[in-house]
């Protein structure tokens, strides 16, 4: 009896770990705070940036805010979920609904109140970011461009609070959120590419549904050909350190993203290209510590002194 509930507890662990994609949020997190070290606040000590309560606050508010927005996207989706992701849904499914439900509304009101510890400021922003994302999962991702650019959007709005907070309008920022923006909406096309299937039987009016595969695959090798673009800035006007190198790899990368996304036909092909530009964001992340190596140890002398 007690083995059975153990494993009842572990499987709901799994289950809210898989809703809330606690491996996306931890992502999250260390790329916000390696952003705020490298990028957002170069002239900033390490200790003044990881020990300043309103930017954990902030953090913490995009976590929450977030997991709530997955929740709510699994709620609405559960439908198409059943026939895209079959063994995420079944896992998925040992928390109910109506849980599910209630868990939303109190991960965006402790995400909220985060925000107003910040300020009222703040608070207005993450509210009108859990409506958006209430706004997406319910009605605009069904359809094709709305879907793509609120999707791609929202994805990158816990970077631009990081931005705003740090009060850092650099133009090669720009430059990078650019970047991030590009290779986002061509995962989110291939995304959309991977789970046709599910939209066509749930009537949702998504891209490659609207448009067809081949249109949606010339409009993602398009904006492949065009992060050519961003990249060719920042290796020529920025101090990129040691990551320069992982621009040169990203530029190969995508090259032979777009050559194999044209010849892609299956499901399981659409998925690796979707997994390959994860992971080659999540690359992209760890490398921010390498934009300026003495970057890290003038910060810990600043510190020091």
């Amino acid at each position: 009896m007690k083995t059975l509930k153990a494993k009842q507890i572990i499987l709901k662990f799994f289950s809210l770990f898989s809703a809330v994609r606690g491996y996306n949020i931890l992502v999250l997190v260390v790329a916000q705070y390696l952003a705020a070290i490298f990028i957002f606040s170069p002239t900033k000590s390490l200790h003044d940036v990881v020990l300043d309560v309103h930017l954990l606050f902030l953090v913490l508010a995009c976590v929450f805010v977030i997991a709530g927005g997955y929740i709510i996207n699994n709620f609405y989706d559960i439908k198409v979920d059943r026939i895209n992701r079959p063994v995420k849904t079944g896992l998925d499914n040992y928390i109910r609904q109506t849980t599910k439900l209630r868990l939303y509304f109190l991960l965006n009101f402790i995400g909220f109140s985060f925000g107003m510890l910040i300020s009222w400021r703040a608070a207005l922003f993450f509210a009108t970011f859990i409506f958006f994302i209430w706004l997406y999962s319910h009605k605009l991702k069904k359809y094709p461009f709305l879907g793509i650019f609120t999707a791609t959007s929202l994805t990158i709005t816990p970077f631009f609070a990081v931005f705003i907070y740090f009060d850092n309008f650099s133009k090669i920022i720009f430059v990078h959120a650019g970047f991030l923006f590009l290779i986002i909406m061509v995962r989110e096309l291939i995304k959309d590419l991977e789970n046709l299937k599910g939209a066509i039987a749930n009537n949702y009016k998504t891209f490659p549904v609207v448009y067809g595969e081949k249109k949606t695959k010339k409009l993602a090798v398009f904006l492949l050909i065009f992060t050519a673009f961003p990249i060719y800035i920042l290796l020529v006007y920025s101090d990129l350190g040691y990551m320069c190198y992982y621009f040169y790899f990203t530029a190969v990368v995508l090259i032979i993203v777009a050559f194999f996304l044209w010849k892609s036909v299956a499901k399981n092909q659409y998925r690796m290209l979707h997994n390959v530009l994860k992971l080659l964001l999540l690359i992209g992340v760890l490398c921010l510590i390498f934009i300026d190596t003495s970057l890290l140890l003038d910060k810990v002398i600043l510190r020091l002194n």
